[in-house]
């Protein structure tokens, strides 16, 4: 590993400070040099269509996995839930940290919450899992699409847009906004994506000493959660126009996982729901969690949800 380990990173705000955590965190752990390499993904450029038409989250780490391959980065820093299920040959996710507040957050000039919006109010976000859960809540209301940096989403609520808007609770609080936050949404409500809240630091899958490394910060009760809630999605299919919901909770040494299955495109179908519970050591044990999950997923309809592809 050369003297000066460098991160690549999206250019938004929620992205470098995410970065600089990671970096500050490992500079004070290790007493590593650490360089950020910004970068613009073709998820950050293209805002005028929702990311399950134009081709998924993966295209939010596209260009730094790029960066990795050619050796001008060493390794990338990724809100967890826009990293893709699987990931290509030659790639690692060697660190789960431990999760801000996993939650969506409710956001209104206006409004406190979901049930004080009137009949028919406008709600946004692209994201087709927070769609298929507020409809099941509120079929009245007309959600609307919602792209953009977290600061981009927030001005376009304040211009009247929007009677409200469902953002990350992580995000909004990491950069210091958690008064914009009206209210939070109770889990059993709007399960949450998976890995939401956490961050995950991508390597070179041949990079033995980084990886080394990476291991002694990962947070083990994050890392088993989410690796139970993405192989719920990957078990499906892991598409981006699949309105699903994954969240693992730890009660007394038992994970807990709650799944919802939206319909691909009859948005207003009932919701398939299921919840397991295990006691997952390593990440094997927890993957099979989150695919015993899926299989009741599939038990329950979920092959008459999923989009054709």
């Amino acid at each position: 590993m050369s003297s000066n380990t460098i991160i690549a990173t999206r250019e938004s705000r929620l992205a470098l400070w995410q970065a600089e955590h990671v970096r500050d965190v490992l500079t004070a752990r290790f007493g590593l040099a650490v360089e950020l390499l910004g970068m613009t993904t073709k998820g950050d450029q293209i805002l005028d269509r929702a990311l399950s038409k134009v081709g998924g989250k993966g295209l939010f780490v596209k260009e730094l996995e790029t960066a990795l391959e050619e050796g001008r980065a060493h390794l990338a820093v990724h809100s967890l839930k826009d990293v893709p299920m699987d990931l290509p040959p030659g790639f690692a996710l060697a660190a789960i940290w431990e999760r801000e507040d996993p939650r969506d957050a409710w956001v209104s000039n206006q409004y406190e919450n979901l049930d004080a919006l009137p009949q028919g109010a406008c709600v946004g976000t692209s994201s087709l899992r927070r769609v298929v859960q507020l409809l099941a809540h509120r079929p009245d209301l007309k959600i609307e699409p919602l792209r953009g940096n977290l600061d981009t989403r927030l001005r376009k609520l304040d211009e009247g847009g929007y009677d409200a808007i469902v953002l990350a609770a992580a995000g909004l609080k990491r950069l210091g906004l958690g008064a914009r936050i009206r209210s939070l949404f109770d889990t059993a409500l709007m399960i949450p994506a998976a890995g939401q809240g956490a961050l995950g630091i991508e390597i070179r899958e041949d990079d033995a000493r980084l990886r080394e490394l990476l291991a002694q910060t990962i947070h083990q009760p994050t890392f088993l959660a989410c690796h139970a809630e993405r192989a719920v999605s990957r078990s499906l299919g892991g598409s981006c126009s699949m309105p699903l919901a994954a969240f693992g909770h730890w009660n007394d040494g038992v994970l807990t996982i709650d799944a919802a299955l939206g319909h691909s495109t009859e948005l207003t179908r009932p919701l398939i729901k299921v919840r397991v519970s295990g006691t997952p050591t390593d990440e094997a044990s927890a993957r099979a969690l989150g695919e015993h999950a899926a299989a009741l997923l599939r038990q329950a309809g979920a092959g008459d949800y999923l989009p054709a592809c």
